[in-house]
């Protein structure tokens, strides 16, 4: 009987410290993801003032940060904002934002 009682403590024990490995492998991979993203991050946003970047990528990468397209309004404020985190001038961001008009009204044609 004592047998029993030692194996089925022996058995318990076990199956916790399996299930301790299980959650840290799961912890681990979580903090890798984290660390991941993180990464792909940090490049996304240096992507945005890279200077060997056209105002095109810049701007692109801009909108793939924060989810959002560049305005079509030639005046919006948020044009500003997207200028001083790319490190372009408003006028670059116009310019850039009349191409891609021009671009869209040739293609409908």
């Amino acid at each position: 009987m004592n047998s029993m009682i030692a194996s089925t403590s022996f058995d318990r024990q076990r199956s916790r410290s399996s299930g301790n490995e299980i959650l840290l492998d799961y912890r681990e991979r979580r903090a890798l993801e984290a660390l991941e993203r993180e990464a792909v991050k940090r490049q996304d946003h240096a992507e945005q003032c890279a200077v060997q970047n056209s105002a095109g990528m810049r701007i692109r990468a801009w909108e793939k940060v924060h989810q959002l397209r560049m305005p079509s309004t030639p005046f919006h404020p948020v044009l500003q904002i997207i200028a001083a985190a790319t490190q372009l001038s408003l006028a670059e961001v116009q310019d850039e934002q009349q191409l891609r008009t021009a671009g869209r009204a040739s293609a409908d044609v």
